[in-house]
């Protein structure tokens, strides 16, 4: 079964999609007034194409047996992610005021227990891959089809039990587990290439012996055409997806800021944010 229409109904192109994630983000995160709103507004293309283009799943049923898995290893991605399932029609749209406060089923960082939709609690850092394995490898033998794709971030390449994960998916042949790497180069203390982001580039994946691809990740047609080849890769081995994305993408005054890992944005910021979006909303 192929996803459902979401808010926006049926049959509309995928740089609508994004814009709405970017929207339902902006959204939130005005509520709080502060927040991963950078993650966010990066991440919404690739986010766009998993939801709307590669992955297979029923929004009235987020638990259907035969669903491809979404699991987001960033905890602190979790207001991306909100407004993907919001747009997919997982979430309902009236909850976008509720985001980040007491017995909100939208909470700051992702908990699966909280959240339809939400399929693990990510963080700490690091784990979401080894999850993710585990998973692949549990519909394998239960001959379920089913993909599992893994959102990871760059700063999680640093992390050992990352790769540990990265082997264990070629021991076992993971050819339904699809890793995507958010590399935004940005993280809480600074830059990412100026910590520990060794990993972050196809071929050290492709040594390990992953179907690696690295693409501009809020180029709309790059990232289709990246998960359609990781979906249909031929070799019985995992798939790796580098995403380059621009913190902030898409509000160009949020993009020029030097730190945006958690960023504070002014009430009034937050209207210009949104009158910026949407005088380039597409079709």
């Amino acid at each position: 079964m192929q996803p459902q229409s979401g808010t926006l109904g049926s049959n509309v192109s995928l740089p609508r999609r994004a814009w709405a994630i970017r929207r339902n983000a902006l959204l939130m995160g005005a509520v709080q007034g502060q927040g991963y709103i950078g993650q966010a507004l990066g991440a919404a293309d690739l986010l766009a194409v998993s939801y709307f283009h590669a992955m297979n799943y029923r929004a009235d049923d987020p638990e259907w047996e035969g669903r491809d898995r979404f699991y987001l290893s960033i905890g602190h991605y979790a207001i991306a992610l909100y407004a993907a399932l919001i747009e997919a029609g997982i979430l309902p749209e009236d909850e976008i005021e509720t985001y980040g406060m007491d017995e909100s089923r939208m909470p700051m960082s992702g908990m699966a227990a909280y959240t339809p939709g939400m399929e693990i609690t990510g963080g700490s850092l690091g784990h979401g891959l080894g999850i993710a394995v585990g998973a692949a490898l549990g519909l394998k033998r239960k001959e379920n089809p089913a993909f599992v794709y893994n959102l990871l971030s760059d700063g999680e390449l640093g992390e050992g039990s990352t790769w540990e994960a990265v082997m264990s998916a070629v021991q076992w042949k993971l050819d339904n587990l699809i890793a995507v790497v958010d590399f935004n180069n940005q993280q809480a203390d600074g830059p990412s290439r100026d910590a520990l982001a060794v990993g972050a580039d196809a071929p050290k994946w492709a040594a390990f012996g992953w179907y690696a691809q690295e693409v501009d990740g809020n180029d709309l047609d790059a990232v289709t055409t990246a998960f359609d080849n990781a979906r249909n890769h031929p070799e019985a081995k995992p798939r790796v997806i580098i995403c380059n994305t621009k913190m902030c993408k898409g509000i160009p005054f949020l993009e020029e800021r030097e730190k945006t890992h958690f960023i504070r944005v002014e009430a009034d910021e937050w209207e210009k944010a949104l009158a910026l979006l949407d005088e380039d909303k597409p079709l």
